[in-house]
């Protein structure tokens, strides 16, 4: 069974191992036990309600019950760039005209920005590519739709994802080698490590304070703005169907794109319901729809992708299912239907 939950201690090897198969690009889960081990402890201390507001992180697992092991993770930022700059560049256009002349051209430009800052951010999410399968790549992004609503007086308005952009099978960023390496003079790897370990103030002493003009780039760069890695498609699609949009803003790394919405128009914040759970043990649910449930319980919250029977606001599940979550006949649970045609 493959249950979500909120990250403890003794997940710190799995945590490590996850960061490991990650690759390059995905800042926010370094190979760094430091790192790691402080990004846990910040997880158990907002849980706790012991940090304010700009230093909340929730940090969620997905473990395969039998084996014992973490095999994902999935986060959310409360807000960003309220202890740091948070730094995105946005993609917008400077026009250069003469009615003498009578030319008028439409430049692309990059402008650094901090236009996100205070945002809420979906971040983190990695899946061990041995569970790419079924439906837990779905679980384990869409369980933090679930907490927003359940808790959404502890997030911003909007909510913010920075999606992998684009680096060959080599972990080379053309975006990094047209406009990065410019201004750093150190590898991708190395610019992205020092990220992931929070170590940013070089990116506000060293990039760019004036817009870049696009057409200056590589074509190869060019291309690849605001596009994602290919094993990032299929969370873009995701969060897609659930609202998120492109809206010109990308990271400053590799040119990946950051998907945005107003937290209360996403699919599931606004469709998910309450409703009571009724154990049963004589069918067979194999065949019914599949649910996303959790058990809204704040300190103890689980999470669980189920096959069930949604009638009159009453949820049939077996009483296997119900230990996983922690509750009983009668329980309250938020539940929401899968999107049949998702991808992922």
């Amino acid at each position: 069974m493959m249950i979500i939950r909120p990250i403890e201690r003794r997940d710190l090897a799995d945590l490590l191992t996850l960061a490991g198969k990650s690759g390059i690009g995905l800042t926010s889960l370094p190979q760094n036990e430091e790192t790691l081990s402080a990004r846990i402890e910040r997880a158990l201390k907002t849980w706790q309600g012991e940090l304010p507001q700009s230093d909340r992180c929730y940090l969620f697992v997905m473990e395969d019950t039998e084996r014992q092991q973490v095999v994902g993770v999935s986060a959310i930022e409360v807000a960003v760039g309220l202890t740091e700059p948070w730094y995105s560049f946005r993609v917008g256009t400077q026009v250069h005209a003469s009615k003498q002349l009578n030319v008028y051209k439409s430049v692309p430009t990059l402008f650094l920005s901090n236009d996100h800052t205070g945002h809420s951010e979906l971040c983190t999410l990695f899946l061990d590519p041995d569970y790419r399968h079924g439906e837990n790549g779905k679980l384990l992004s869409k369980v933090r739709f679930l907490f927003m609503a359940a808790f959404r007086n502890q997030f911003s308005r909007k909510v913010i994802a920075e999606m992998r952009g684009y680096s060959d099978e080599n972990g080379r960023s053309p975006f990094w080698e047209s406009v990065g390496r410019h201004f750093f003079s150190i590898e991708f790897a190395k610019a992205d490590y020092l990220s992931g370990t929070g170590q940013k103030a070089f990116i506000a002493e060293l990039m760019p304070k004036h817009p870049l003009y696009v057409d200056f780039l590589a074509e190869d760069a060019q291309k690849v703005i605001g596009e994602v890695h290919p094993q990032t498609a299929p969370a873009r699609k995701l969060l897609e169907a659930e609202g998120l949009r492109y809206q010109g803003y990308v990271d400053i790394f590799d040119g990946g794109p950051t998907l945005e919405a107003e937290i209360d128009e996403i699919r599931a914040v606004k469709r998910s319901k309450m409703v009571k759970v009724v154990l049963d043990d004589t069918q067979v649910f194999s065949e019914s729809p599949a649910y996303l449930v959790a058990n809204d319980n704040y300190q103890n919250y689980r999470a669980l992708l189920v096959h069930a029977q949604l009638h009159d606001d009453r949820l049939r599940i077996n009483a296997e299912t119900a230990a996983a979550l922690g509750v009983e006949q009668g329980s309250p649970v938020r539940v929401i239907k899968l999107i049949a045609q998702e991808k992922m």
